[in-house]
């Protein structure tokens, strides 16, 4: 047989059921394939096998029994370390919160858990969760397995780059600004952020974070097929009242398959392979029978951008700079820095107006998408940046804000957004970016499936050498 980390969850899950191959097959194997190729990347930085083991095993005496295993049964997936998993660190990448060890299980593991998967390890995030890059004071940085010069992305690098490189079907990432959809541009796999409230979350382990962070940030998988993204997506989104922003979406709705396509949103530049990409994709849909409009123009993306580093650094400023310096990680510190100097001041007549646009530019995209109900667009400026380019020894943190502003965008509207991978130009992968309106992942899904079945989909890769 084929070795089993190379194969799809939806494989694995119908392989499984089928009696074919058991879910303990499936774990030794995935725990193989971590041992083999984590030491060179380090994505995967807290893993028991035993629990692996005796998580496998359990689904495997439900099969034996008759139960109902969920869609997900046996299919090794990965756990990022911001979120709770009983029994492991919430660490957050800080030093200060190694031994911060959570009671129970944030929504997103129970979901997981309740769809038959098994966690098989932790994946790596920056300091704090807050850079496009993956590097902490306390694990180490993340490499990309296509091109260790490259970023794998931020903060949901651990998972990206675990899941491209095999360790596991399906990664779990967050996304505020981009931490699930970047990675996944960086790696050259598919990472699906979810609207708001669709996907619950809490931890036990802390406080509850302040109202910019609840009304961006969001929980998503990342994978190598639009398919498990899919059955991320579902085990993700089970309902659970311990998120007071969680609804549970109606059926999905119909399908006009009608696309606008915007190469230049807001005028921003765009480099050559960017814009190659987004052709190439607006073709692939032409080809499964979509019509896609192409326009000069949609609703705020740059401003919206703005104001998510201003609800992001809103609440106490000078207090996440000294936190950052008190971890002494040097890209929390740029990032903080960079993104405190970038908004300025902001007192509470600031705050108020910047949430206050936010609502307006919410109405102004939820009425485009009315009009058209997917758009096409870039996921950044540029092909994915060297490592740690966001260092004030390098580029600095400026450089790349002007060049995510796709990313930073579409948190502020709480819409839905996959990054789709399209293939590479030469090392370096290339993909693009679908949003949809309100509850509409459907869309977002169904258009990102014909991209991918016109092209080559991603597959699990040796890491390269550095």
């Amino acid at each position: 047989m084929t070795e089993l980390w190379r194969l799809s969850g939806s494989q694995i899950a119908n392989l499984v059921r089928l009696g074919e191959v058991s879910a303990s097959e499936v774990a030794r194997d995935a725990l193989a394939r971590l041992d083999a190729v984590n030491p060179a990347i380090n994505a995967v930085v807290d893993h028991r096998p035993e629990h692996v083991l005796e998580r496998a095993a359990r689904v495997d005496e439900a099969i034996a029994r008759g139960d109902e295993t969920g869609p997900l049964a046996g299919v090794p997936v990965t756990i990022k370390i911001n979120i709770d998993q009983a029994g492991f660190a919430t660490s957050n990448g800080l030093r200060s919160k190694a031994g911060l060890i959570a009671k129970e299980n944030n929504p997103v593991v129970d979901g997981f858990l309740a769809a038959g998967a098994v966690p098989l390890g932790r994946t790596n995030t920056p300091a704090f969760s807050c850079r496009w890059f993956t590097n902490n004071q306390l694990f180490g940085p993340t490499r990309n397995p296509r091109d260790p010069a490259l970023t794998p992305g931020g903060s949901s690098g651990g998972a990206a780059a675990a899941t491209v490189a095999g360790i596991g079907c399906i990664g779990h990432g967050n996304d505020i600004g981009g931490s699930v959809r970047y990675p996944a541009y960086a790696c050259g796999i598919h990472g699906l952020r979810p609207g708001l409230g669709r996907v619950p979350t809490y931890n036990a382990s802390g406080p509850d974070r302040t109202i910019g962070f609840q009304l961006m940030s969001v929980q998503g998988p990342l994978a190598r097929t639009i398919q498990d993204l899919r059955l991320g997506l579902h085990a993700m989104s089970r309902r659970d009242m311990r998120d007071p922003w969680c609804f549970e979406a109606p059926p999905a709705g119909r399908n006009p398959q009608l696309a606008a396509l915007c190469l230049r949103p807001d005028g921003i530049d765009i480099a050559p392979e960017v814009e190659a990409a987004l052709i190439d994709a607006a073709g692939r849909l032409r080809d499964a029978g979509w019509t896609v409009v192409e326009l000069d123009a949609l609703p705020p993306i740059r401003e919206a951008s703005l104001i998510m580093h201003t609800l992001w650094v809103a609440d106490a400023p000078e207090q996440k700079i000294a936190e950052a310096e008190a971890e002494g990680d040097p890209g929390a510190v740029s990032a903080m820095r960079g993104a405190v100097e970038l908004v300025g001041p902001v007192d509470v007549a600031a705050f108020s107006a910047a949430l206050t646009r936010r609502a307006n530019m919410v109405r102004e995209w939820l009425l485009f998408l009315e009009r058209y109900p997917v758009v096409l667009m870039p996921v950044s400026s540029e092909l994915p940046f060297e490592d740690e380019i966001d260092l004030p020894e390098k580029k600095g943190f400026r450089h790349v804000y002007e060049r995510q502003h796709f990313m930073a965008g579409p948190p502020v509207i709480g819409i839905p957004a996959l990054t789709v991978s399209t293939g590479m130009a030469g090392r370096s992968p290339v993909g693009v970016q679908i949003l949809a309106g309100r509850m509409r992942e459907d869309l977002c899904l169904a258009a990102g499936e014909a991209i991918e079945a016109r092209g080559t989909p991603p597959m699990p890769i040796d890491p390269l050498a550095g």
